[in-house]
């Protein structure tokens, strides 16, 4: 027993370090490459004028990107986390909710039928997420379990894409290039601004999440077992679902949809770590702000000067990962 919970303290230490050391290397990664022993005197050191544009695109590009993508893979795969152990179900992802569909509605309807810029995007997407997990929930609890959650969330979903499909249909070249582009997610708008946002509210939605590991170990037991517990499973179901909503919703809004992180990261320390949710949310928060930040510096290097939405290479690798776990699925059963 020592020994197994040393190792899981062990296991996300190792990750969370790993997580920093890449960071701080990923910083001095680009179309202009900076040698990292360069990187503490041209951040902080009384540099050249000439050297002003660097220090300029590494404290007001780079910086800011690398934490808006640790903070986007911690707080999706966190939220894949809270799915999985809600619906007791490995391939449950917060898309699932109808959050990710709703925010692509909202930012679809700013684009189309007003052309708005980032901030109106923003907003309407961050709107649209809500409105479809509320009615998600609002459809699902009259069932009474978790399944009728999932009905909901699939039907709302299936609207909201038909809805995106109509307006589609009716984008000029200039909108579906913004809409195209949205879709397949970047971390391109990353700013100052966003992340002293989103790095507090963040923190708070985390930390109060992480406190519920209890709740979500008797998740996996079951609803009548979490009832015997003395869990008020409703109110459990309504909090986790708020929180998740809350959690994800400002992300997509900015960063568009990058998707799999929440179903691949979870599964991955399931499989090291067990399903202990103690250890399994920072596990999956370390790995999941380990993997888009890998995604993300894989994005911006590939074929530079040019980028690659993130969004496609986390896809390319969720996706035979998702068949993987379908397949392994059906062999169990």
């Amino acid at each position: 027993m020592i020994q197994t919970f040393k190792y899981k303290i062990t296991f996300i230490l190792i990750t969370s370090i790993i997580l920093l050391l890449c960071a701080i290397w990923v910083i001095s990664i680009g179309t202009v490459n900076t040698p990292l022993n360069n990187l503490p005197y041209l951040l902080f050191g009384d540099i050249a004028n000439t050297e002003q544009t660097l220090r300029n695109l590494l404290l007001n590009i780079r910086i800011p990107r690398v934490l808006l993508a640790m903070v986007a893979g911690a707080v999706t795969a966190v939220a894949g986390v809270i799915m999985q152990a809600l619906f007791r179900n490995p391939l449950a992802e917060p898309g699932l909710m109808g959050i990710s569909s709703g925010a692509s509605l909202g930012a679809v309807t700013a684009i189309v039928l007003l052309g708005s810029g980032f901030i109106m995007i923003t907003t309407f997407a961050f709107t649209g997420s809500l409105v479809a997990t509320l009615f998600a929930y609002l459809i699902g609890k009259r069932f009474g379990h978790s399944a009728g959650l999932l009905l909901a969330g699939i039907a709302i979903n299936a609207i909201s894409f038909s809805i995106i499909g109509l307006f589609t249909y009716m984008a000029n070249d200039h909108q579906l290039r913004d809409l195209t582009f949205w879709s397949m997610g970047s971390l391109a708008t990353s700013s100052w601004t966003i992340l002293l946002f989103l790095i507090p509210w963040s923190f708070i939605l985390l930390s109060i999440l992480s406190f519920q590991w209890r709740s979500l170990n008797a998740l996996l037991l079951g609803e009548r077992e979490v009832i015997h517990l003395g869990f008020n499973i409703k109110n459990l179901r309504r909090h986790l679902i708020l929180s998740v909503a809350l959690l994800v919703g400002p992300l997509v809004a900015i960063t568009g949809g990058i998707n799999f992180i929440g179903l691949v990261v979870p599964h991955i320390m399931r499989m090291i770590l067990g399903a202990n949710h103690k250890y399994l949310i920072p596990a999956s928060m370390f790995g999941g702000a380990l993997l888009l930040l890998g995604a993300d510096t894989l994005a911006r290097t590939l074929i530079s000067p040019a980028e690659l939405p993130v969004g496609l290479l986390t896809s390319l690798i969720g996706g035979p990962f998702f068949l993987y776990l379908l397949l392994s699925h059906k062999q169990n059963n």
